[in-house]
């Protein structure tokens, strides 16, 4: 029984420790699509998209 208490612990901290990090992730994923929103409102897109061949 003593052993139990050790192990339930465990997997409580590893499952609080997971869900924490799921959880930033998501709220950083947020303010990274807002913050990219933002700036290509303001007319500042990906390189990527750029219809010209021109280097930079």
């Amino acid at each position: 029984m003593s052993h139990f208490v050790f192990i339930a612990a465990s997997y409580g901290v590893t499952t609080l420790g997971l869900g924490l990090l799921a959880a930033w992730l998501l709220v950083d994923y947020g303010r990274q699509r807002r913050t990219l929103a933002d700036l290509e409102a303001r007319g500042i897109g990906k390189r990527s998209r750029r219809e010209t061949g021109d280097a930079p």
